[in-house]
Formats: C-alpha cells, sequence, structure tokens
C-alpha cells in the first residue's frame, strides 16, 4: 500500500514558464500584432518602442501580479487621438511626460482600491459616466478613420484610396463574420494583409525604405521633457482605460474560474498596468493596456499558463530590435489602415452602448439623459477649455464632466 500523500495538481492557470510554449507565445503575439503596431503608426510613434514596452511592461505587469493573470498589455487605443494632438501642440518629448503622468494616475487608482475596496471605484466611475466616454473615444477618433480611407496619395487618387479602404474593410468583416478557429481571432491582420496585398497589384508600394532599413537597430526611444500642460491634458483621458481594465479582469477571471479581483487583487493589476503606461512613455511608447484579442485566445485555446504571456513578452522584445520589420510596417498605404479603422472604431463605441444596456440604466430618466448627453457632446464635439497653461478638451474634458455631474445631480425618487 503506498501511503505517500498525492502530489498536488497544478492548476491549468498556475504560472509555467516552459520551452515547449513558446510557439503558444508567438501565437499571442501574432493576435496582439496588428493593433499593437497600429497604434504608433497612427499617432506618429515608433512601431518598434511599441513592440519593445509592450513586452516590457507585460513582464512588470507579471511581476506586480505574481504570475497569476494570463494577459498581454500592449497600445491602447484610447489614446491615439489624445497622443496625436498632443504631439501637435506640445511635442514628442512633452507628450511623453503627460503619458507618464497618466500612468501614475492608475497607480492612484490602485491605492484607493487597496484601501477602500474595487466597490469604491465603480461609485465614482459607474456605466452611466463610462459607457458614454468609451463612445466618445470611438466619436472621436472617426474622422481619423474617415480621412484615411480617403485621402489621396503621391502615386495614386482618391478612388484608388477608397478602393482599398473597401477592399481592407469587407475582409475584416468576412474574417469577423466567418472565419473559424485562430483566423477568427485575426481580422485586423486579414483585412490589413488583402489590402496590402491589393496596393502591391497596383504598384503603390514603396519598398526602398525597407532596403534602406538595417537588419539589426536599437528602437528611437524617447525620453520625456516636464511639460505640467502636457500632464493637465492626459491624465483625466487616463480615466476611461482605467475602468476598461477592470472590466478586462472581470472577462479574465471568468475565464479562467479565479477570482482574481481578490487574488492578487485589482490593486495589483490597476499597479501593474500602471507601471507598464509609466515605463513604456519613459521609453517613447504608447501608453499599455490589456489586450481583448488575447483574452479571447485564451479562451478558445485554454491556455491558462500565464508563462505563455511571458514568452510573448520576449519574442516581442527581440522583434522591436529589427529595423527592416519597422521600415515594412511603415510601406503599409494609410487607406488599407483606413479601412481596418471603420470597424476598430465603431467597436469602439459599441462596446460603450453595450456597457450602458447591460448595466440597466433609464436614459430616458431625466438624470442619466443629462449626464450622457453632455458627455457625447462634448467629446465628440471636442470641446477645449483653456485657463491660462492650463488645457482640457475632448475626452478629458467630458470624462471630468461626467463624473461631476453625476456627483452633484441629485438621484432619482424611487417612484420616477
Amino acid at each position: 500500500m503506498n501511503l505517500s500523500p498525492p502530489h498536488p495538481v497544478e492548476s491549468p492557470s498556475s504560472y509555467s514558464f516552459r520551452l515547449k510554449d513558446i510557439i503558444l507565445g508567438a501565437q499571442m503575439l501574432f493576435i496582439a500584432f496588428g493593433a499593437l503596431v497600429l497604434v504608433p503608426i497612427l499617432a506618429g510613434l515608433d512601431p518598434n518602442v511599441a513592440l519593445f514596452t509592450a513586452g516590457v511592461g507585460t513582464l512588470v505587469f507579471q511581476l506586480i501580479t505574481k504570475g497569476k493573470v494570463p494577459v498581454f498589455l500592449a497600445s491602447s487605443f484610447a489614446f491615439i487621438a489624445p497622443i496625436t494632438a498632443g504631439i501637435q501642440q506640445f511635442g514628442l518629448a512633452a507628450t511623453m511626460s503627460g503619458l507618464v503622468a497618466a500612468g501614475f494616475l492608475y497607480m492612484l487608482l490602485s491605492m484607493l482600491v487597496l484601501w477602500r475596496g474595487p466597490d469604491s471605484i465603480l461609485k465614482v466611475l459607474p456605466p452611466i459616466v463610462t459607457g458614454p466616454v468609451i463612445m466618445v473615444i470611438g466619436l472621436s477618433l472617426a474622422p481619423i478613420a474617415i480621412q484615411m480611407a480617403s485621402e489621396a496619395g503621391s502615386s495614386y487618387g482618391v478612388g484608388t484610396a477608397q478602393f482599398l479602404a473597401a477592399l481592407a474593410l469587407t475582409t475584416t468583416i468576412v474574417a469577423a463574420l466567418l472565419a473559424r478557429g485562430t483566423f477568427q481571432l485575426v481580422p485586423i491582420l486579414m483585412g490589413i494583409s488583402v489590402g496590402y496585398v491589393g496596393a502591391l497589384l497596383l504598384g503603390i508600394v514603396d519598398f526602398s525604405p525597407v532596403v534602406a532599413a538595417p537588419w539589426l537597430m536599437r528602437p528611437q526611444f524617447t525620453l520625456p521633457t516636464l511639460h505640467w500642460p502636457a500632464i493637465a491634458f492626459f491624465v483625466p483621458v487616463a480615466i476611461a482605460p482605467a475602468i476598461e481594465h477592470i472590466g478586462d479582469i472581470l472577462v479574465i477571471s471568468s475565464i479562467t474560474s479565479n477570482p482574481l479581483l481578490r487574488d492578487p487583487g485589482l490593486h495589483r493589476t490597476l499597479l501593474g498596468d500602471g507601471l507598464a503606461t509609466s515605463i513604456a512613455a519613459l521609453l517613447g511608447g504608447p501608453p499599455n493596456t490589456t489586450y481583448s484579442e488575447v483574452t479571447g485566445a485564451v479562451a478558445l485555446t485554454r491556455a491558462f499558463n500565464p508563462g505563455i504571456m511571458t514568452w510573448a513578452a520576449l519574442i516581442a522584445i527581440m522583434l522591436s530590435f529589427s529595423g527592416k520589420l519597422g521600415a515594412l510596417l511603415r510601406t503599409i498605404p494609410p487607406p488599407v489602415m483606413g479601412g481596418v479603422l471603420v470597424v476598430l472604431f465603431g467597436t469602439i463605441v459599441v462596446v460603450g452602448i453595450n456597457s450602458l444596456v447591460q448595466s440597466g440604466s433609464n436614459l430616458l430618466q431625466s438624470r442619466n439623459m443629462i449626464i450622457v448627453g453632455v458627455i457625447l457632446v462634448l467629446g465628440a464635439g471636442n470641446m477645449s477649455l483653456t485657463i491660462g497653461q492650463f488645457s482640457l478638451e475632448g475626452i478629458g474634458l467630458s470624462s471630468l464632466m461626467g463624473v461631476l455631474l453625476n456627483s452633484v445631480l441629485p438621484n432619482p425618487s424611487p417612484g420616477e
């Protein structure tokens, strides 16, 4: 008779870093790759820096969360419009200081959650505020998608641009609706790939920058310079993606059947995301966020081991030193990106609508109608408020107005 105690059964979501998981890690990076490099391309940043900071940010997140959350962190779409505006208004280095401060907001929320618990955040930022703010993110980006999809280039006209945009858009839609297995997780990449092939057949892709680029090169890191107006501009923008982070963690908890809000805790996940965002900005990269595409892949493959994300992070860091890769990404014609963005930015709006629907909010109730209406009009209309060197506009201003209105407007009586 064997009286020795049985060996504990390792949970599928326990951290394990194994060589055999390198292919799974590469797959996770491949799924995130399209959106990861799309954000810096649109925002005017270096895609190689974004790859590097996504890898480093994911590793930092894993350290903070004790390797218990199977997520990959990469470029956040919520910051595309603010980064573009920030670079035009303040310059790249000053914009990075604002993004560093945006990461600090995550850290402050982390301390608040540690002190008061997760419910304290939800009271300040209920769905009636966060839902329309998320919608504003998509609506404010819509003009960028239309401009890119319709703008002629040096070697092609408006008609060609719209054809390429339609080709990329159609492919993305068909892939999202009809593809199966892994291909269903990468409709963005499929749309870009087919649109790119169309551009190649039309002979409008210039490969001379790729030929001139070195095989190995250091990413073009940019150090931030302290700029208070840029900090005031970016901190409010971080409210919406911080709330999206909370939603992502709830989804991952459901997929893995682990109470991640308690262990490792929402305070740790917020802290990890905030540190990843600030570290990225210190090097000139876009803010990081948890990727829903990768979460979907985790659900499909049942690959719950967070060690797989370590491989994805390491591969991203290695690829960031490829000069030819960065040059190749820049050869993608803007109309191809514009076609894909029509779906992506529209999806952000729908996510905001869905959060309102799921919350059961009565949008015809006067208080809710005022809050939602003010947020949408101020945000989509890109209203700006400038006092001296202090400036708020668009997403940031509408977010703060939503929080303010929600806190001061009286709640309706039970019978109203």
